[in-house]
């Protein structure tokens, strides 16, 4: 699995590269499958309009609406009570999975109890997360991000990568995910941590992390 972790989608130029390289052939010719559950978790999102746009291309951040050749939803609190054969197969056979933001933690829930998170190691396909959708591969998410509350509590996420995520960093919207707190959220995590902007991605594939940027970003170490 190669891992595309973007902060906003898949929003300039060197991203949209990177996808492409990560894919091996041209977008119009790959089939995605969008993965939005981690939108109903956050307050800010929810069930609704927000979730209709992502799955339908609406939204403002490009993941979507790229130009793939077909795109299908695969809803995660749906799968527990749907026989395996009836989507794993689905999963195995597509070529990207795109994965909204929202909430860490409710993400990262229904991963594990529909059985996506023990599948995903085994797949041979681009993963592309957007915030939330990144976040859930970090071993934690750090205290900052905690909204929805897991059954068992904590922070802990898939650690799927060695590396936290702080998204959005200095955006307009989120006047609070400013470096400052960026620098204090990084200092209570116990690994390597990256603070990104919008026009940010991290790609990781075979053990090797490379930074796609044409904006900012910081690395912080223990």
């Amino acid at each position: 699995m190669k891992l595309l972790l973007t902060s906003g989608g898949v929003n300039n130029k060197t991203i949209h590269n990177a996808l492409v390289d990560m894919l091996g052939k041209p977008i119009a010719d790959c089939n995605a499958l969008c993965i939005p559950t981690a939108m109903y978790g956050h307050p800010w999102v929810g069930p609704g309009v927000k979730a209709w746009e992502f799955i339908s291309g609406k939204e403002e951040n490009p993941m979507v609406n790229l130009g793939w050749k077909s795109v299908g939803v695969l809803e995660l609190t749906a799968l527990p009570s749907i026989d395996e054969k009836h989507w794993i197969p689905l999963v195995q056979e597509t070529d990207v999975l795109l994965v909204s933001g929202g909430d860490a933690l409710y993400l990262c829930h229904w991963m594990r109890l529909s059985g996506l998170a023990d599948l995903l190691p085994t797949l041979n396909l681009v993963y592309v997360g957007m915030s939330a959708g990144s976040m859930v591969m970090a071993p934690k998410i750090g205290e900052y991000f905690v909204g929805w509350t897991p059954p068992s509590g904590g922070d802990e996420t898939l650690g799927m990568v060695d590396f936290s995520i702080f998204p959005h960093l200095d955006h307009e919207m989120l006047p609070g995910n400013n470096m400052a707190a960026a620098e204090k959220w990084a200092a209570e995590m116990q690994g390597p941590s990256y603070a990104i902007d919008d026009q940010t991605a991290i790609k990781v594939y075979d053990g090797e992390i490379e930074i796609l940027s044409e904006g900012s970003w910081k690395l912080f170490t223990p």
